[in-house]
Formats: C-alpha cells, structure tokens, sequence
C-alpha cells in the first residue's frame, strides 16, 4: 500500500463513526416499545405499593391530624389478635386446599393424557368450564345450594326428612369454601399439567413399552418428573391465591354473618378497616405485611422446588 493511500486512510476514518449512534438509536427504539407496559406497570403497580407503604408509616390523630409513627402500626398489627386469627385461618386454607386441589388436577390431567379415557375433550372443557365461570356468580350459586332453609341442603332435608350438617356452620364454613375455590380452580390447574404432559417427548413412552414398563411406573419415573416444573408453578399461583382469599367469604358473609366475621381473612380485615372503619393507614400496614409474607413464603416454596429439580 503507498503512502498516499495510507494517508488517505488515516485522514478519512469517519466510515465506522456513525455506527455507535445507529446502536445508541436501536436502543432508544427498543425503550420506546417497551414504554406502554412500563407507563401501565409504574402507574399500575408501583406507585400503589410504594403509597401504601407510605401510608403505613402514618397514623391519623385526633390533633394534629396525620402524622409519621414510624414502625407504630408494625407493631400493633403483630400484637393484632384479629390479624393474626385471620393469618392463620388462611394458613390452614393453603395447607389443606391447595394439596387437596393440586392432586385432584393432576390426577384428572392423567386420565385425560392415558388416552383410554373415552369422550376427552368433552371431559377436558367440562372439567375446564367453571374456571370461565365468574368468582362472584359461582359463589352466589355455592351460597344458595349451601342453605339450610332455602338450597340444595334445605330441600334435601325435607326430601329425606334429615338434618344434614350445616356447610354454615363455625367447624364447617371453611372447608365449604374451599369446596368452591376447588371447584373454580381445578380446571385451570389441570390444563396447566395436561400442557406439560402432552410435551412429553414420545421417545420416551416407546423406550419403556419396549422395556415392558408398566403404566404406573411410566407416571412415577417418566410423567410426574416431567410435570415437576408445572406442579411448581400451579402451587406457587395457589399460595399467591390462598393468601388473598377474599371474594368468596366476603360474598358469603350475608348468608352467613355469625360464622363469618370483618376479619375472617387478612384481606376482609384490610377491606374493612379502610372501608367501614376508615383506618387507612392501619389498613395499609395489613396490606404490606401479608405482599411480604406472600411474598416470602413463594419464595421459599419456589427454591425448595428448584433445589429438588436440580437433584
């Protein structure tokens, strides 16, 4: 190469200058797509988390109107009787519903994949349609077929001249509603496992036909670990749920005012202390205790269940 050339080269290297600005452009477009869901999930979520938040660390006095406690509200909700009977009815909700309805789920989402299930995607939308079914109209139906002098048990018992159990009464009203949740949410949990079940690869079920595999070793050792990370995912959205259990007792709570109390659940009692009692700032501080419980609980549930698959 001459020397010319070179100089000419040196003098005019403004050919790869553009291309920073180009990149600097197509991030700038990538932030300008993205901007819609940020304007919505900022407006949405954040800013009514972080005003509840401030909102816990104030309390309203008769003088001086509201003014900064600190930690006061804390530590009055962990000294809460109500508080924490409600925390633990919903705790005895999670650990005996959510088994209750995972297995269930799963154990129709087998049947449907045996492919020895006759009428399956009859069975399958069936099973499905109560999760399209609104929480306030399947409560209301629940509610009423619940009565003892007006439902299904009412009539029953003049059918049979009986006195079935009161699904209203104080030993009875929580499985009653876990009843109704299962019966919204079963569908929904089983086409989660279904999906997961019909990505099975089919190599697998060849090899252990030719192994003479039996059907339920083939569930134990090649369906269930296939379906680890979806039983994963349905128990950590049914932890998420069962803490913020709310329209199904509230709704019931006319039909039955003695058994089901403000405070019946952490969300009722939040619910009501803003709306009845006007006690914002303590309503808040409820609210933030149970996102965080919540939110730990998943958490721990979520790790436990990746240790296990990476076993």
């Amino acid at each position: 190469m001459s020397a010319t050339s070179v100089t000419a080269a040196s003098a005019t290297p403004g050919r790869d200058l553009p291309r920073p600005r180009r990149r600097r452009r197509r991030n700038w477009t990538g932030w300008g797509f993205l901007s819609p869901f940020l304007a919505v999930f900022l407006l949405a979520l954040v800013a009514p988390v972080l005003y509840a938040l401030y909102l816990s660390f104030f309390q309203d006095k008769l003088i001086g109107g509201n003014r900064f406690a600190g930690l006061a509200n804390y530590k009055q909700a962990l000294g809460d009787a109500q508080f924490w009977s409600a925390f633990e009815r919903v705790a005895l909700f999670l650990v005996v519903q959510v088994p209750v309805m995972l297995i269930l789920a799963l154990a129709i989402a087998m049947a449907l994949d045996s492919a020895r299930l006759h009428w399956a995607p009859l069975f399958r939308i069936s099973i499905f349609l109560p999760y399209a079914v609104p929480a306030v109209v399947a409560t209301l139906m629940w509610g009423f077929m619940y009565g003892t002098q007006f439902g299904l048990i009412g009539n029953l018992d003049g059918w049979l001249h009986t006195t079935l159990p009161d699904p209203f009464s104080s030993g009875l009203v929580l499985p009653a509603i876990g009843n109704i949740v299962t019966w919204e949410y079963v569908g929904y949990n089983m086409l989660i496992f279904y999906s997961a079940l019909r990505v099975i690869p089919a190599e697998l079920y060849e090899a252990a036909e030719l192994d003479r595999v039996g059907p339920f070793r083939v569930i134990w050792h090649i369906k269930l670990p296939s379906v680890r990370g979806a039983i994963l995912i349905a128990t950590i959205f049914s932890i998420i749920g069962s803490f913020q259990l709310f329209n199904e007792p509230n709704i019931l709570k006319p039909l039955s005012p003695d058994t089901i109390s403000s405070y019946f659940t952490p969300n009722m009692y939040a619910y009501n202390l803003s709306f009845a009692g006007q006690e914002y700032n303590y309503s808040a501080t409820i609210a933030i205790i149970m996102g965080v419980a919540t939110m730990v609980i998943a958490y721990l549930v979520q790790r436990a269940g990746t240790r296990k698959r990476e076993a």
